[in-house]
């Protein structure tokens, strides 16, 4: 019987030495594998063959310049879940059927969780645009901040996103105006990261820009149209970009008619951003 016993311990401590070690160890090992493949991708030397319009092959060779390096992102787009908890997004972020991901998540008590290498794209912002830009994840960090979209966001949430974004920005220069939010690129289809969160504190630390205390009133003839173009905005529906325009710089309202305050805000914002 005590032999019995002692097998089945060693049996148990065999299974679980070789068990994958913490929830997320199966997909830490499929980051690793696709990263792998990534690298072979990078290290190939050898150019795509190449012809011309009659087939005719044309000579091509490898020939490995000493000038060059890593593409780093130039925007930080900022997100809220728009689920119940930090646990059901690193879900979400950790099946493949999702197709959805983002650089970080920022939950309630400020723990951060890194999920993407800064360096790679990440499938947070999808189809918008901003100013030029419409290929986001290709030149954006997204970062998610656990939130259901109706609930004030956490001093210790804005603490952590506060040094994260410090970070961010002194690593990869990371201009003030580029700290933006899914609702400015993609106002035709995302309300995040709303108008509760605290946009103001981040552009006194320089993430972004803000309006001043004391506004001027817009000129006569103001064009609206243009200035939400100038900041960045596609204007293409200009109900809702004006929407998304209120929900990061006003906040207190968030219908698309712009009051005599609204257009004096944005006629201060848009000069900062149209400086540039």
């Amino acid at each position: 019987m005590k032999f019995r016993f002692l097998y089945l311990l060693s049996v148990i401590i065999l299974l679980a030495s070789c068990s994958p070690k913490g929830p997320y160890a199966l997909t830490n090992k499929v980051y690793k594998e696709k990263t792998k493949a990534y690298l072979v991708t990078i290290n190939k030397q050898t150019p795509d063959s190449l012809r011309d319009s009659t087939g005719v092959l044309i000579p091509s060779a490898w020939v490995g310049t000493v000038n060059f390096g890593i593409r780093k992102a130039n925007y930080v787009i900022i997100h809220y879940t728009a689920q119940d908890s930090v646990q059901q997004t690193l879900k979400t972020f950790t099946v493949a059927s999702t197709q959805v991901s983002a650089h970080y998540v920022v939950a309630k008590n400020g723990e951060v969780f890194h999920m993407v290498n800064d360096y790679l794209r990440a499938n947070h912002a999808g189809v918008g645009r901003w100013g030029s830009v419409t290929d986001m994840n290709s030149c954006s960090i997204g970062i998610e901040i656990d939130n259901n979209g109706s609930e004030p966001f956490t001093d210790a949430q804005v603490k952590s996103l506060l040094a994260l974004l410090a970070q961010l920005k002194t690593n990869y220069n990371i201009p003030t105006a580029n700290f933006i939010g899914h609702q400015d690129f993609a106002p035709k289809r995302k309300p995040d990261p709303g108008p509760l969160f605290p946009w103001k504190t981040l552009a006194q630390h320089g993430f972004g820009y803000w309006s001043e205390d004391v506004l001027e009133l817009a000129p006569d003839k103001f064009d609206y149209k243009i200035a939400l173009r100038l900041v960045g905005y596609d204007t293409s529906d200009i109900n809702a970009a004006i929407v998304a325009f209120k929900r990061h710089f006003v906040q207190t309202d968030i219908t698309p008619q712009l009051t005599q305050l609204d257009l004096n805000i944005l006629n201060n914002v848009y000069k900062k951003y149209a400086a540039l």
